[in-house]
């Protein structure tokens, strides 16, 4: 049955008039989100909705942002230029220890810790440590209850 992400969402409101920011609430798992875009875009997670699409391979995104780097793998673009070397890159972030490219930050950072060994992310429950929040998450969901996983 297909649902519509209007259909999921509760605003929250501050109490007694206060100035809070709205939230918007996730039904699925209760999230809140400051904006009704980000809310729409997690709902994808639990619709498994993927509303772009390449037109070489058919691949499927959430993000119109991620169908635009996957076009890169087809058309060859390097936008990214090496300041030092002149060098062009599709994916402008470098691992340090392995020299592997990324195109988020957020991602070179997490592959950096298999190299690092750091675990930053511990369960409250076990004190076992995890490189990402991910991991800790999942880890929750299988040896404790989902209702707990929401905290991260």
């Amino acid at each position: 049955m297909a649902t519509t992400a209007g259909s999921h969402l509760k605003q929250m409101e501050g109490e007694e008039g206060h100035d809070s920011p709205r939230t918007h609430k996730c039904s699925y798992c209760e999230k809140e989100f400051p904006f009704k875009g980000s809310l729409d875009l997690h709902l994808r997670t639990h619709t498994g909705e993927r509303p772009y699409q390449c037109g070489e391979c058919g691949k499927r995104f959430i993000q119109l942002c991620n169908l635009k780097d996957h076009m890169r793998t087809h058309t060859g673009e390097r936008p990214y230029e090496c300041e030092y070397c002149n060098k062009c890159y599709s994916r402008p972030y470098q691992c340090d220890y392995c020299g592997k490219r990324f195109s988020q930050r957020s991602n070179v950072e997490d592959h950096m810790r298999t190299h690092t060994g750091e675990r930053p992310y511990e369960c409250e429950y076990c004190n076992k440590r995890f490189s990402q929040a991910a991991h800790l998450k999942a880890h929750l969901m299988d040896s404790f209850s989902a209702r707990q996983a929401d905290v991260y």
